[in-house]
C-alpha cells in the first residue's frame, strides 16, 4: 500500500501536468496537417480555456494543489494553440465537411444556432476578444471586495470543474449527428479515458489537497469520456462492416458514395 501511494504521489503529478501536452498534441498536429478542422468541435477549447481559467482564479482563493495549478497553466497554453490552429484550417462553410462541423454549421439544421452566434463567428478575432474579456472581467471581480468570501471562491471552482465536466458532451454531440467519428483522433480519447484513471487515483489517494469539487466533477467527467469511447468503438465498428458489406466493386473508385470514409478516413483508424 505505501508503494502504491507512493507512486500515486510521484508519477501522478507528473502525468497531469503533461496531460494536456499528449492528449491534444496529436490532434493539433492532425489538423495542421491535413488542413482541415472537419469533425472536431470547437468547443473543446472554449470548455478548457473557460475552465482552466476559473481554476486559476480559484486557486488565488483556495490554495490547491500546485500540481492541480500547474496542469491549468499549461491546458490553457495548450487549448490557445488548438482554437489557433482549428480555426486557422476550419472548412469552408456549406461544404461537405463544413455541414457536419457542429461549431460552424450555425444555423442549419445539423445544429441549432447559438444567441448572436456566440462561438460559431466566422471571423477570428471575436473568439480572442471573447477569452481577453472574460480574463478581464474575472480579475476585477478578484480585485473586488468580493473575492474575500469563501462563497464566491467555492463558486468559481464549482463552475470552473462543472464546465470541464462537461468536455466531451459537444463531441459526443458532434458524433451523434453526424453518424461518425470522423476527425476526432482516436489518441484523443485514449488519453483522456488513460487520464481519467490517473486523476481519479489522485483525487482520492494523493496526500496533497483536493477539494471535493474536483473529485465530483472528475468523477462525472470520467463517466462521460467512457461513454465516448463506446461511442467511438460502436461507429467504427458499423463503418467497418458497412464498407466490407459493400465489396470492392462497389466501393472502388466511389468514395463520395458515404462522405464519412472520405480522404479524411486515415485520421482517426485505430491503427
Amino acid at each position: 500500500m505505501y508503494f502504491i501511494s507512493a507512486a500515486i504521489d510521484w508519477a501522478a503529478p507528473v502525468f497531469l501536468v503533461t496531460s494536456p501536452l499528449t492528449s491534444y498534441a496529436d490532434q493539433i498536429v492532425s489538423i495542421h496537417r491535413s488542413r482541415s478542422s472537419a469533425g472536431f468541435s470547437l468547443d473543446i477549447p472554449l470548455i478548457m480555456l473557460v475552465s482552466s481559467i476559473l481554476k486559476v482564479f480559484f486557486w488565488f482563493g483556495e490554495y490547491y494543489s500546485a500540481t492541480l495549478l500547474t496542469q491549468a497553466v499549461v491546458m490553457i497554453v495548450v487549448q490557445m494553440t488548438m482554437l489557433k490552429v482549428a480555426l486557422d484550417n476550419r472548412p469552408s462553410p456549406g461544404g461537405v465537411n463544413g455541414i457536419e462541423h457542429a461549431p460552424f454549421s450555425g444555423g442549419s439544421d445539423k445544429g441549432p444556432s447559438r444567441p448572436y452566434e456566440f462561438w460559431q463567428w466566422k471571423n477570428t478575432k471575436p473568439y480572442y476578444m471573447f477569452l481577453a474579456y472574460f480574463v478581464g472581467a474575472l480579475t476585477l471581480l478578484h480585485l473586488s471586495p468580493l473575492s474575500q468570501f469563501d462563497a464566491y471562491i467555492s463558486l468559481l471552482g464549482y463552475i470552473g470543474l462543472a464546465v470541464e465536466a462537461t468536455l466531451p458532451i459537444p463531441q459526443i454531440i458532434a458524433n451523434y449527428r453526424s453518424g461518425s467519428c470522423k476527425g476526432f483522433r482516436v489518441s484523443v480519447i485514449a488519453a483522456w479515458i488513460l487520464g481519467d484513471t490517473m486523476k481519479m487515483s489522485y483525487f482520492f489517494c494523493s496526500t496533497e489537497t483536493i477539494p471535493w469539487a474536483f473529485k465530483l466533477c472528475g468523477m462525472f467527467q470520467c463517466a462521460c469520456d467512457f461513454y465516448l469511447g463506446f461511442q467511438f468503438y460502436m461507429f467504427s465498428r458499423s463503418s467497418l462492416h458497412t464498407s466490407h458489406s459493400r465489396g470492392p466493386s462497389q466501393t472502388a473508385g466511389r468514395p463520395e458514395q458515404d462522405g464519412r470514409w472520405g480522404h479524411e478516413e486515415k485520421d482517426i483508424r485505430m491503427n
